[in-house]
């Protein structure tokens, strides 16, 4: 269900007419008598209602941190936590594949099945890809972990577009950063803690070693209980924000309409074709990353552990990057190049450190059954562990970035979950590249030079967006032009006036 969130100050200048005049509040705000806006105060501290953006933002986090988390732990293993990586990577290569194209038309399909249907069917196919490797363990069924990633790649499209949409549609503008930020920390968290998983079972495990099937197991269960929470969000429609403010809600969009809806988004922002290689640049690092340094060149216990530290990395940067981008006092203009200079001198020295260091071993040696990969008590472990943990830092910078970037252009939740499609089938399309890349054996180095000079490219070519159509705030008229014959009237927002009476208005 697409939602286009209001800004209360122009809200009420949109409606401040003498049958609709709104005085700001004064007093509590009265909210609706029901269960969903009940405050709790524990510790003298008092929590926000349960349909509130920063309670729906920790559970859409929580299913994230279950599923795509331990999809995350699973693949920065490396090989899926398999000596050889073929299976993995042949199960990627079909979920990138798969994800490519439904990422596209992800924001019809989520409009039309809602954000709790989308989330609880994306769940589900994270418990059938960890399956099939837990299946792969005992009978080397390639089949199946291929089907397993095919199938993973329908449900994660739909997945990460509605999680998209009520990210970056639910908060108010001055807040956007930090929403993104929250949801990419505690979804780190949950790769972060995957990690321990595998660290701890194959800790004193010096040699090449495989996951066990325990690891399998508890991926599998936490996949499952982030399905079912999913069913825990309310609708969008019942969403108040602490000042009152409510969502437009889509109505009943049909097929046909939501089509064209996608095709609108091309014609009234072309521009968003410019941040296309940024898209395809999000995903295309991680077969790099996991498969070819963290596989490529360390031993089983190492790959744990680097695992985990390049998760916290993205904790940090996703708190950095977050905040920074809603810092107060300066103009989000500004932010935005201070963002894109940001990213393009992290890239440049992060990947110019990983240049030296891949010209230290080639796919020749990481394949060599005789060859020993590097241990974390080896000498010359340090340089490569920190270069992998800032491998981790520029992921979370990249994403937060874009995800930024995206809801600084428009409030319009129907053209965010239309976004957040694009985002997610582009990068899937690159992640479907690189994943069957590496299992055609293509050489380090020339994956290495892909990756930087997309990053920097990518970088050059969205610059315009950033200097031209990111804006300090974006009008009401423009992102109610969008879904101006397809909204519906959405309750009132409610005050409480001078005297306390209740005022109400209406869109």
């Amino acid at each position: 269900m697409a939602t286009t969130t209001m800004d209360d100050k122009r809200l009420s200048h949109e409606v401040n007419t003498p049958e609709h005049s709104v005085s700001e509040p004064s007093g509590t705000l009265e909210l609706p008598n029901s269960w969903k806006y009940k405050r709790f105060r524990i510790l003298g501290y008092t929590f926000p209602w349960y349909a509130s953006p920063p309670v729906q933002l920790v559970i859409v986090s929580l299913v994230c941190f279950m599923c795509p988390g331990m999809f995350n732990a699973l693949n920065g293993m490396g090989g899926g936590g398999q000596l050889d990586s073929t299976a993995n990577n042949r199960a990627n290569t079909a979920l990138y594949s798969t994800f490519a194209v439904v990422g596209f038309f992800a924001g019809t399909f989520t409009n039309k099945l809602g954000i709790r249907t989308a989330l609880s069917f994306g769940g589900i196919g994270y418990s059938v890809y960890v399956a099939s490797y837990l299946c792969y363990n005992h009978t080397q069924n390639l089949g199946f972990t291929t089907f397993a990633g095919a199938l993973l790649g329908v449900c994660a499209g739909l997945l990460w577009c509605a999680q998209g949409a009520i990210m970056m549609s639910y908060p108010p503008e001055a807040s956007k950063g930090r929403y993104i930020s929250w949801f990419w920390m505690i979804f780190n968290l949950g790769a972060v803690i995957g990690s321990l998983i595998p660290l701890g079972q194959n800790i004193n495990a010096k040699g090449r070693s495989v996951v066990t099937d325990g690891t399998y197991v508890g991926f599998l269960v936490l996949t499952l209980l982030g399905a079912a929470l999913s069913w825990s969000l309310v609708d969008a429609k019942d969403i108040i924000r602490h000042d009152g403010s409510k969502v437009i809600v889509m109505k009943h969009p049909s097929w046909k309409s939501e089509l064209l809806g996608l095709w609108e988004t091309f014609k009234t922002d072309p521009y968003i074709i410019a941040l296309f290689p940024m898209f395809l640049a999000s995903n295309w690092f991680y077969a790099y990353h996991f498969t070819e340094v963290n596989a490529g060149y360390f031993n089983t216990r190492t790959r744990a552990l680097n695992g985990v530290v390049y998760y916290i990395m993205q904790i940090i940067g996703a708190y950095v990057f977050g905040f920074a981008l809603d810092v107060k006092g300066v103009r989000r203009t500004t932010r935005a190049k201070a963002a894109w200079v940001a990213l393009f001198v992290i890239i440049m020295i992060i990947w110019g450190c990983g240049y030296e260091f891949q010209t230290t071993y080639n796919r020749e040696w990481a394949t060599d059954e005789n060859t020993v990969k590097k241990d974390w008590t080896d000498d010359g472990f340090g340089g490569p562990f920190v270069l992998y943990m800032f491998y981790g830092f520029s992921d979370a910078a990249w994403q937060t970035c874009v995800y930024w970037f995206m809801g600084a252009l428009t409030n319009n939740g129907r053209k965010l979950a239309n976004f957040a499609g694009f985002y997610k089938g582009i990068q899937s399309a690159g992640g479907a590249i690189t994943w069957r890349l590496d299992d055609i054996g293509i050489p380090y180095m020339n994956m290495f030079a892909s990756n930087w000079g997309l990053l920097g490219g990518s970088l050059l070519i969205a610059l315009p967006v950033i200097l031209w159509k990111v804006e300090d705030t974006v009008s009401l008229e423009k992102d109610i032009a969008f879904t101006d014959e397809t909204v519906e009237d959405v309750a009132p927002k409610a005050h409480v006036g001078p005297a306390g009476e209740s005022v109400s208005e209406k869109v």
